[in-house]
């Protein structure tokens, strides 16, 4: 089986539960100007890492805290994620055509 067929099938037998997931994150409020739930969700990230083998370290500062991950792999070469995990404030909310 090719790589790629590996990955395709991974994704398939998967779908439901990291639609799940990612359901669960989106729902978290994160919104960094108000700092709204930003401890929760770098938990809630930190979580999610976790449950994935990775050795999680969350660092307060006096923004949004910084999640910091690593797992070590079988290779030698690095792959370097960075990323935020907050949004902006919703408002104006008449500009949605749904809610936010």
């Amino acid at each position: 089986m090719a790589d790629y067929q590996k990955i395709d099938t991974y994704l398939q037998n998967n779908l439901d539960k990291s639609i799940a997931e990612l359901s669960k994150l989106v729902a978290q409020p994160s919104v960094g100007a108000q700092n709204l739930g930003l401890k929760e969700c770098a938990a809630l990230v930190g979580e999610m890492l976790r449950a994935r083998g990775f050795k999680v370290e969350i660092m307060d500062t006096e923004g949004a805290p910084v999640v910091f991950a690593e797992r070590k792999g079988r290779s030698d070469k690095t792959l370097l994620i960075y990323n935020h995990y907050d949004v902006q404030p919703p408002e104006p909310l008449e500009l949605w055509e749904s809610p936010p």
